[in-house]
């Protein structure tokens, strides 16, 4: 019995159901197909681990997803570990979502597999992670071009508390475009 929780989330799961049903009715896609799950995790990579990423990883574990996605964020250059940016914690605080415990922590080797999603906070970011890792780093996108999108998400470092807050603006935009597009990659695996 699904029970509604003041959002709609009834209705709209009794909506995908009815979109999976159809979808397998009319051979567009097998039951097995729609069944799988795409990614298991999904990775947001920025500079050093300390505040876009895990702005972006606290704003995506506070959204709707259709399926269970391991969410963490990791640094491209971390020599070791640090806590969250105070600034980013008070912009995190301020829209109701914390990282109080988070540690910093390196992107590494192991963390590349195909059923990881992982997205860099920057262009520049993305190239480091290719220098570093090479074919490994080939899946690798950012956040913007995953979403199509053609904006990135400015860089707060080193600037004041309102930098931190549009950073978190543009995140959560670009991570509302990136629900979308997961749920409906679930629907259509």
């Amino acid at each position: 019995m699904l029970r509604d929780c003041g959002t709609g989330y009834a209705r709209n799961v009794r909506r995908i159901e009815c979109v999976r049903g159809r979808a397998i009715r009319y051979g567009l896609f097998s039951e097995e197909s729609i069944i799988l799950k795409r990614y298991d995790r999904l990775i947001f990579v920025s500079n050093s681990d300390t505040a876009l990423g895990p702005m972006a990883e606290a704003i995506l574990q506070n959204k709707f997803l259709l399926d269970v996605l391991e969410v963490t964020s990791r640094g491209a250059v971390v020599l070791f570990p640090e806590p969250i940016n105070p600034k980013a914690e008070a912009v995190l605080v301020s829209n109701g979502l914390t990282m109080k415990d988070h540690m910093s922590a390196p992107l590494l080797a192991e963390d590349f597999d195909e059923r990881t999603l992982i997205l860099a906070t920057s262009e520049n970011v993305k190239q480091k992670l290719k220098n570093q890792f090479g074919e490994l780093a080939e899946s690798v996108r950012t956040i913007s071009e995953f979403t199509g999108e053609s904006c990135e998400v400015s860089n707060p470092y080193g600037g004041e508390l309102s930098a931190y807050g549009v950073s978190y603006g543009e995140l959560d935009i670009l991570i509302a475009k990136l629900v979308l597009q997961l749920n409906e990659e679930e629907l259509l695996c």
